[in-house]
């Protein structure tokens, strides 16, 4: 019982961009999040030094608690959401909302006009989430990640 008033009351951390020594933390957040299929280390680097000032990291009480990631197309038309994860034990209480909220607020000071996303189709917590956020599905893409691994795409106009 305990636990579910601590969810009920919002915890405060900041979301603010990755850096370097963020690294072996989001590291081992993604491994936690997506065991199946975590991103290998030198993704993580790669797409930090992409993509590093859209690399986005909540730190609660100096633990890092999830990230998202975004990247623009060239023509800035378009961003893409390519990652968004809470750790286990800090889900429910609002951080991907706060983490996405903070990554379309970022779409819109770069003047993006669509965000995309693609998401599990049975994956029905984010799905609420990104339909809470006005995200709705544009596509089933069969195989979109290989054999199996078929993926919803999502869209929000921006601007």
């Amino acid at each position: 019982m305990e636990q579910s008033a601590r969810r009920s009351e919002p915890v405060a951390g900041a979301i603010r961009p990755a850096g370097p020594a963020d690294l072996p933390g989001l590291s081992r957040i993604d491994s936690t999040i997506f065991a199946a299929d975590p991103y290998p280390f030198f993704v993580l680097r790669q797409l930090f030094d992409v993509h590093g000032e859209h690399f986005l990291v909540l730190d609660c009480d100096d633990e890092l608690t999830g990230y998202t990631l975004l990247a623009n197309t060239p023509d800035r038309r378009v961003s893409w959401v390519l990652g968004l994860g809470v750790v286990p034990h800090a889900r429910g209480l609002g951080h991907g909302r706060r983490l996405m909220t903070e990554g379309l607020d970022r779409m819109v000071a770069d003047k993006v006009r669509e965000a995309r996303l693609t998401v599990e189709p049975d994956n029905t917590i984010a799905l609420n989430l990104y339909h809470s956020l006005g995200f709705t599905v544009v596509q089933l893409c069969a195989g979109y990640f290989g054999p199996g691994e078929d993926r919803l795409i999502m869209s929000l106009p921006i601007g």
